[in-house]
Parts: C-alpha cells; structure tokens; sequence
C-alpha cells in the first residue's frame, strides 16, 4: 500500500478528515464531472460540508474519515501522485494556527496558552481544541487554518490539546504586505512564441481582471485558490509572450491583499509554469 496513503488511513481513523495534495501543498483539480462545478455542489467552496464527489475535488470539501472512500479506485491515482496528506481541521473541531517563521514561533510562545504542537517545516503548528473561521496572515507569518481549510499532516506532536482561547479568535487579519512590483516583475513573467490567441489587448485584459476578482473573493482555501489562479492565466496566456511585468505584478497585488507573502506568490507562480512546462 502506498505510504502516504496508509498514513491518510491512520490519520482518518483517529478522526481526522483527510485528503492528499499534490506538489505545491495544493488539492487535486476537479475530477471531470465535476469541471466548472457541472456536478452542481460546492460552488467557491464558500459553504461548509462534505463534496459528494467519489474523487478527491473541492479542497477541504474532499476530506472524509470513511476509509472505503479513502482506499477507493476513484481516489487512487491522486494517492500515486500525492506529495503529502492533508486534514480538515475544522471537520474535526480543531484550529490550526500556523507559524511560519521564527519570530511567529517566539510571538506565540509569549502570548498563546500552551498546547499541542508539531515541528513544520519552518515553524510550528499549533493545534487547539475547537473551530473558528479561517484567516490567512492574521499577523505576520502566522495563519489560522480551522473551518473550511486544510492543513498538511506534519504528525500527532506533542502536549496536550486545550481549549481554543480568546487570544487566538480574536486575533485581526493585518493590513495587507506592501506590494514590490520589481521583486514581482524580476521572477515572473515568462517568454514565449507561441500562436496568439488574443485578439485584441482587451481580451488579455479581461482575463486578468476576471483572475483578480477570483482571487479577491475567494473566501477560504486561500493558497490553492491563488495557485489555480495563476495555473489558468498561464494555461491561456503564457505560452505566446504577451503577458507583461504589469499583468502579473496586479495578481500578486491581488493574492498579497488576501495575506498572500510575496513569497508564496512567487513560488505560485513557479510551481504553476513548472506544472505547464513554461
């Protein structure tokens, strides 16, 4: 049985919602029938509950405890393709807060109560007994992963849950990062020679402001919906050259004024045109 997905069922068994993402921590796409939500369910992803799609689609809305859906056919190519698993905390009445640097770590140390912790790959995961809403980049370098949002499974860590504080639900969404559009414009935009399917500078421009309003309002998931953003605009536009500095600096500009870092556009951005051979 393939690893990640005996440790999906394990995890499932101790109540934990699961799902696996592919590279770029991300969810699998829709399946076919349910491409552009043709299967009716889950629209944005913008109300809690489970998809009833027997594949891994919707996100968070994928994750399931039932190890026949789990070990199923429909989800076992995503299983032999999947970088890592992942778990919907809210589904298990669980928060996240997610500290992404050193400085967020040490923050939480003095103004969170103690509780069950796991190592991260740059910080720490720490996990509190019952939901909340999810916020990205609620102050710097940490997020709050809880209802209708996903977080990798990193291991059971150690500590004993408590109960989720006021410290942690009240805490604000911060004012949006300051945007460097040289920072944005130097790693990101591609060449390219490819057949021009864009008649007009308009119809380049639409695509644009349509990819920007996705972005502006999704409302959780906010790391995938950013990423499938940026993978739709260079599946149409990014193989004939007419993407510009300009362009792509008003995505980011976009994902930055959800909480995205501008590091985590950038590598949005990369994983995207690595996926489509840019």
């Amino acid at each position: 049985m393939n690893d990640l997905l005996s440790t999906a069922l394990a995890v499932a068994a101790d109540g934990l919602p699961v799902l696996p993402l592919r590279r770029g921590k991300v969810p699998f796409g829709n399946c076919p029938a349910c491409t552009r939500n043709r299967c009716g369910g889950r629209p944005n992803m913008k109300t809690p509950g489970p998809c009833t799609c027997p594949q891994p689609c919707h996100g968070w809305a994928a994750a399931t405890t039932d190890p026949d859906v789990i070990a199923s056919p429909a989800w076992a190519r995503e299983w032999r393709d999947a970088a890592a698993v992942a778990y919907h905390p809210g589904g298990a009445g669980l928060t996240v807060v997610d500290l992404d640097t050193e400085s967020a770590v040490t923050w939480a140390r003095t103004n969170l109560p103690p509780t069950r912790t796991v190592p991260s790959t740059r910080g720490e995961h720490w996990i509190y007994q019952g939901a909340m809403r999810s916020v990205n980049g609620v102050r710097e370098g940490v997020d709050i992963k809880s209802s209708m949002s996903y977080a990798r499974w990193l291991g059971h860590g150690t500590g004993t849950l408590t109960p989720l504080p006021h410290a942690v639900r009240d805490l604000p969404p911060r004012a949006p990062a300051p945007v460097r559009p040289a920072h944005v414009v130097a790693a990101s935009v591609p060449g390219g020679a490819g057949v021009c399917r864009h008649r007009t500078p308009a119809f380049l421009d639409r695509g644009i402001a349509m990819a920007e309003q996705r972005i502006t309002e999704a409302s959780s998931g906010i790391h995938a919906a950013v990423y499938s953003t940026f993978l739709a605009v260079l599946s149409a536009h990014g193989r004939c050259g007419c993407l510009t500095g300009a362009h792509v600096a008003r995505l980011f500009t976009a994902a930055q004024a959800k909480g995205e870092s501008p590091r985590h556009c950038t590598d949005a951005w990369t994983n995207a045109r690595n996926r489509l051979g840019i």
